[in-house]
């Protein structure tokens, strides 16, 4: 079974950073694309940023520059880091893992879903 667990989520004033982890299990991360995908109340999920296989990083227009991606495949992690946040970062942050080395930005292209965290920025 494939399990991805977020942690790092919180409450953090405007300007500030957190930086979210996820945990895999049952897929490899070296090989298939990750993302890192929030949804914020009454709001569709959206791609903030993805890593594939091959470590090609992508990111949304309204995170870049603040926002990177990365992960540690000796520990099947993969990370968020968060600068300069802002209220409008506010939002239940997911972990997705895609069978396929790249999944782009469309939610469906990921197959596996954590269970999110949240990050609320005042």
């Amino acid at each position: 079974d494939v399990q991805l667990v977020e942690s790092g989520g919180g409450s953090v004033q405007a300007g500030g950073s957190l930086r979210l982890s996820c945990a895999a299990s049952g897929v490899t991360i070296s090989r298939n694309c990750m993302g890192w995908f929030r949804q914020a109340p009454g709001k569709e999920r959206e791609r903030v940023a993805t890593i594939s296989g091959f470590d090609i990083t992508q990111f949304a227009d309204s995170v870049k520059g603040r926002f990177t991606i990365s992960k540690d495949n000796a520990k099947n992690t993969v990370y968020l880091q968060m600068n300069s946040l802002k209220p409008e970062d506010t939002a239940m942050y997911y972990c997705a893992a895609s069978l396929n080395w790249y999944g782009g930005i469309s939610v469906a292209a990921y197959n596996y879903w954590g269970q999110g965290t949240q990050v609320t920025v005042s």
